[in-house]
């Protein structure tokens, strides 16, 4: 096992790490294998909710969206920990399967950036992924072919998703789903 992939997904109260808070993070492990009738397989999970940062406030764009999910609100707001603890623990899982960690997500730019700021401002400096990681849109844009933005979910083939949960806006169902599409991706022959 030379590589295992991390698929991130962040749940936020606003666009900016620090301006704002990271509210969840939900992670899943996958690794290539080609004994697995999928290729690929599932290592592990990891979910944290997190205490939001002292001095930050929250977007009311975005809180005006979080009144419209009161369930993912839920889900993204119990039990939460202190990021102080909770993403020195993070790293330390990511670095757990004793190879290179490739993080992944859609789109990788946004969930990235708080990921890395909490990781570096909490756990320290370098941080598990270094200043990289895969965007799985980008990857499906390469399959499809066509308009960058006309590359969403809902254009791309459905066995992309086979083995997906729904996309719930629970950090962990949605990091899942999207380390299931970028495993696919990377197993898969292209539509033609």
């Amino acid at each position: 096992m030379s590589e295992v992939y991390i698929s991130i997904d962040i749940e936020a109260d606003g666009p900016i790490p620090g301006d704002n808070s990271m509210l969840s993070l939900g992670a899943a492990a996958f690794i290539l294998d080609a004994q697995d009738p999928k290729g690929w397989r599932m290592l592990g999970t990891h979910k944290v909710n997190l205490k939001p940062l002292l001095g930050a406030v929250s977007d009311p764009d975005t809180m005006k969206w979080w009144g419209t999910q009161p369930a993912a609100w839920a889900a993204a707001t119990s039990d939460q920990q202190d990021p102080v603890t909770a993403m020195p623990i993070f790293a330390a899982w990511t670095k757990s399967f004793g190879c290179s960690p490739v993080l992944m997500g859609y789109p990788v730019t946004f969930d990235f950036m708080f990921v890395y700021w909490y990781t570096v401002k909490f756990a320290g400096y370098p941080t598990p992924f270094g200043f990289q990681g895969m965007d799985l849109k980008t990857m499906a844009r390469d399959r499809m072919g066509g308009a960058f933005r006309a590359t969403t979910k809902r254009n791309m083939p459905k066995e992309w998703f086979k083995g997906a949960p729904p996309h719930t806006h629970d950090a962990l169902d949605d990091a899942i789903g999207q380390g299931v599409l970028g495993m696919n991706l990377l197993t898969q022959r292209p539509p033609r």
